[in-house]
């Protein structure tokens, strides 16, 4: 029976499955011959996570945030000194930085929140492992991925700059440029006072 309560042609779910079973033995087959020809992957595809140590500032919001518990942190406090300045500062310099990839599901929340641009989607996908406990990779391993992070998508010639390029452009041009492009604007348009209709 249908939706609208008709009884249907009797056997016409098979005779579509049939038609698609048709349709397809007469296509021509593409095989993959993958790993001896690499496959061509989509741009910005997701395959592993990597590390930029230097951007990393120990602040711990991807192991927080991960849904798995699968980013593991140790840091140690050192001091900065500053010249001129009264005592000397404190910053974390990371010592461990594990991805244990047996848990992580991909969601990609950890690159999502990282404020620094420390973690990177790299379209890598060969790192099989033969045991289970190899799958967790330090910061070295992870550090080595990012060669294979693509650069990011160009900004679009119509849309308007960051808010970094509007700044950095301003400094460049001097004090007196703000005012200049302030004068530079167009005049508002006059509009004419609104007549009241008669009643």
């Amino acid at each position: 029976m249908t939706d609208d309560g008709e009884r249907g042609l009797p056997g016409k779910g098979l005779i579509n499955g049939l038609a698609v079973t048709l349709r397809t033995m007469t296509r021509k087959t593409t095989t993959q011959q993958y790993p001896d020809v690499e496959p061509e992957l989509p741009p910005r595809s997701r395959g592993v996570i990597a590390l930029l140590e230097e951007n990393c500032t120990v602040c711990m919001l991807c192991a927080r945030e991960c849904p798995d518990w699968c980013i593991y942190i140790d840091s140690h406090k050192e001091e900065v000194v500053v010249p001129g300045a009264a005592r000397a500062r404190q910053r974390n310099v990371l010592d461990r930085f594990d991805i244990d990839y047996a848990l992580c599901m991909y969601c990609g929340i950890c690159v999502e929140v990282c404020p620094f641009d420390a973690l990177h989607w790299t379209p890598e996908f060969e790192y099989a492992e033969t045991d289970v406990l190899s799958l967790l990779h330090d910061k070295d391993r992870l550090g080595e991925w990012m060669r294979t992070v693509p650069p990011p998508p160009a900004h679009d010639v119509l849309g308007e700059p960051s808010k970094e390029e509007a700044t950095a452009a301003r400094k460049a041009a001097g004090p007196g440029a703000a005012t200049a492009a302030k004068t530079a604007r167009p005049a508002a348009v006059r509009r004419e006072p609104r007549q009241e209709s008669d009643k």
